[in-house]
């Protein structure tokens, strides 16, 4: 029966194995000691001597003995610390060996030597890992120590140091992960596939016992596991497809090769494996690979240093005080603990082979600073509740006692409604509500005017509500927010237009009128200039009724300015005949920004309102029998904001920004030009947001003109007039938030 174990630490954790070295060998004898069994009665071989020497580079420990060694050492290799463990069977320390020595020869810093069991375990602290030898003559052990490699360190996981160590198995050899104990081949039981917790898939065997042998490499993409001197039933030999399960695993197949067992796993992307055993089950583990190597995880909460672990049927109080050791821990072990596990982990984080142990024997833990206590389950249980029944118990008989808190920022209303269970506004206990923070015999009475608390209770419970007060009862920040609402306005405008008339004088001035013959005809800007030409009427209005094209530059849209005119008249040498020709342009362009910057300061989670403006009144209802009443509807500028400050220092606002305005005049009364954004926004402190903006662009183009005649090219733009307006308008709205510090901030601004 062999025990072995191996592990890999962390390099922090290496770091710190180094510094401390001697105190861990210490430390390491006397748990050891303390944790295992005591000598056994027939341990007969007394160890009598231990010298040492260096010879060619190699460093060599000379064990004397009183008999000759009946079985030959066990013994493992520790890659960080670097140490060398051999197990020494029916051996014990004799009273003249010290159970600790310095030695600081070569690569061997010191020895020590700790009882376990029927055994004597010795202890190599070594300066770089390396590999050894044992050569047993005569009555003395000889332990000699191989040249430290040139490489700094060996692999990262070692497999268990076989007693005569040879080279370095190379990199397409298997890992010997347990070796063949059995003698004749035995059947395997079952393979099965399972999802772990964090995405890796699971190959689980039952083995028939826990003497077969298992050797694994990777052969490809591929890992083969093989168990030797094994078989497999046929109903196992098939390929099967595991893809929907969501893991590295794509599939694995069985198969018998000779007398060993062949299982194929296909794992696809980046991925990482580990195997262990606890009696009888063999589980092949292949998981996602961490971005990270130096985080060490195999599922969630598992983050300790890594380790490996080979036992064969060893004592579970013996298995823990060996994790207790590697962690550094202290270990108290229930004297309900109790029975063996033969446990094979390769790779596997401390917390992670802990809680396999647990698992596997119906054990739990309770963690107390750097104690660990494990126990059954159920005795866990009962304890904790026998401590809760006591606690109640107490609770139940203590004296109560009367304590008074004055609070000074809050209302000594609202923590009266909180200690007791009652929700804000209700005077009785919320069965499904708050939860009650003072215990059923407590009560609590305040006072409005000095905004006091009296609260009587156990001790407990008023310390308890003097530290919730104490964490409640502070000043509340403040915040000032400023928002600057900014309307600003673009305007271009051009129009151009004609007026073309003509007055004949001939007639009024004793002349003929019109042109022609005996029947003439004459021209006029409408009837009345036609009747003063051909002396039909002496109204004198001749020359105001002269126009037949009036069409001047149209203002009405560009704020009804005055368009400049240019006039030219064609007469001719008697001047009883008159053209009259009037141009007239206009072209206006204007901009325009309205600030409007209303600021409010208020409390962290308190809503503040700040409005300005105009309310207009307006008739409403009324009939035959009742008179109309007056209403009111508001035409403001309105700020509406709830500050939230965050951990960080950054602001969450809840904002509610109305920008009103007095619009056109109708028969119910004014209407109201309306601009309205609310919206939720984080900002810094002191930073400056836009939470909104509207952007509006006006372009209109309008043409009067005499049909047909105003159609004529270039002779056309006499009888026609033509418009053009582009209007744009924006709104912005900026919000700058800020913690008040100082009591005068928000006056000084």
């Amino acid at each position: 029966m062999s025990t072995v174990a191996t592990h890999t630490r962390s390099n922090a954790w290496r770091a710190r194995g180094r510094a401390l070295l001697t105190g861990l060998v210490a430390s390491f004898a006397a748990v050891t000691a303390l944790g295992l069994s005591a000598t056994p009665a027939q341990a007969q071989t007394v160890i009598q001597s231990i010298t040492s020497s260096q010879q060619g580079g190699s460093e060599t420990l000379r064990i004397e003995l009183d008999e000759p060694l009946i079985n030959p050492p066990r013994g493992f290799v520790l890659q960080s610390p670097a140490r060398i463990a051999l197990d020494l069977l029916g051996v014990i320390n004799g009273s003249t060996v010290r159970a600790t020595q310095e030695v600081n020869l070569g690569n061997l810093r010191s020895y020590a030597l700790a009882l376990a069991g029927d055994r004597t375990r010795l202890v190599l602290n070594l300066r770089q890992p390396t590999r050894y030898r044992t050569e047993q003559v005569g009555k003395t052990l000889v332990v000699t120590l191989d040249p430290v490699p040139l490489a700094a360190n060996l692999a990262s996981t070692t497999a268990a140091a076989p007693l005569v160590a040879t080279s370095a198995p190379k990199a397409n050899e298997p890992v010997h992960f347990a070796d063949s104990q059995n003698s004749t081949p035995e059947r395997i039981r079952d393979i099965d596939f399972r999802r772990g917790r964090d995405g890796a898939g699971r190959v689980v065997v039952d083995l028939p016992s826990n003497q077969v042998g298992v050797d694994i490499r990777q052969q490809g993409q591929n890992l083969v596991v093989e168990f030797l001197r094994s078989t497999v039933p046929d109903s196992l030999i098939k390929r099967l497809d595991v893809t929907d399960f969501g893991t590295p695993v794509q599939a694995y197949s069985a198969s018998q090769t000779g007398d060993r067992v062949r299982l194929v796993v296909e794992p696809r992307g980046s991925w990482e494996h580990s195997a262990y055993q606890t009696d009888n089950q063999f589980v092949l583990e292949v998981r996602p690979q961490k971005p990270d190597p130096q985080k060490l995880t195999a599922g969630p909460g598992f983050n300790g240093d890594k380790l490996s672990l080979n036992f064969q049927s060893i004592e579970v109080r013996s298995l823990l005080q060996v994790i207790a050791d590697f962690t550094n821990f202290n270990v108290v072990t229930s004297d309900t603990v109790t029975g063996n596990v033969t446990l094979r982990l390769k790779d596997v984080p401390w917390d992670q082979a802990l809680d396999i142990i647990l698992q596997a024997k119906g054990l739990g833990v309770k963690k107390t600073g750097n104690v660990l206590w494990i126990a059954p389950k159920d005795e866990l249980a009962a304890k904790e509740k026998q401590e809760l029944e006591s606690r109640k118990q107490i609770a139940d008989l203590e004296p109560l006692r009367t304590q008074s808190f004055q609070l000074n920022y809050t209302k000594s209303e609202e923590v009266s409604k909180g200690l007791t269970g009652q929700q804000s506004g209700s005077s009785s206990a919320q069965q499904g509500g708050v939860t009650r923070i003072l215990s059923p015999r407590g009560s609590v009475v305040y006072e409005t005017r000095t905004n006091q608390l009296f609260v009587t209770d156990i001790p407990s419970k008023l310390e308890e509500v003097g530290q919730l007060i104490a964490k409640i009862d502070v000043p509340v920040r403040q915040v000032m927010i400023e928002a600057r609402i900014v309307e600003a306005e673009d305007t271009f405008g051009r129009t151009l237009g004609v007026k073309l008339g003509a007055t004949d004088l001939r007639g009024v001035n004793g002349g003929t009128p019109g042109w022609g013959g005996n029947t003439r005809v004459a021209v006029g800007g409408n009837y009345s200039s036609i009747g003063d030409t051909t002396l039909q009427s002496a109204t004198g209005t001749l020359y105001a009724n002269s126009q037949f094209v009036n069409l001047p530059a149209n203002t009405s849209s560009l704020g009804g300015a005055s368009a400049a005119t240019f006039a030219l008249s064609l007469f001719g040498a008697a001047s009883n005949r008159f053209l009259n020709l009037e141009l007239s342009a206009l072209e206006a362009e204007g901009k325009g920004k309205l600030v409007s910057s209303p600021r409010v300061v208020t409390a962290d989670q308190v809503k503040a309102l700040i409005e300005q403006g105009t309310e207009l009144p307006y008739q409403t209802g009324g009939n035959q029998n009742t008179a109309p009443s007056i209403a009111f509807r508001k035409a403001t500028l309105k700020l509406g904001v709830t500050p939230q400050i965050t951990p960080e220092g950054n602001i969450i606002m809840d904002v509610d920004v109305n920008k009103d305005s007095v619009g056109q005049q109708t028969s119910a009364g004014f209407a109201i030009n309306t601009k309205h954004v609310k919206t939720q926004v984080l900002v810094e402190n002191g930073g400056t947001v836009v939470i909104g903006g509207i952007f509006e662009t006006t372009e209109t183009e309008s043409v009067n003109k005499v049909p047909l005649l105003g159609d004529l090219p270039y002779l056309g733009a006499l009888f026609r007039n033509k418009t053009r307006v582009a209007n744009k308008t924006e709104l912005l709205v900026f919000l700058t938030p800020k913690v008040i510090t100082d009591r005068n901030a928000a006056l000084t601004r």
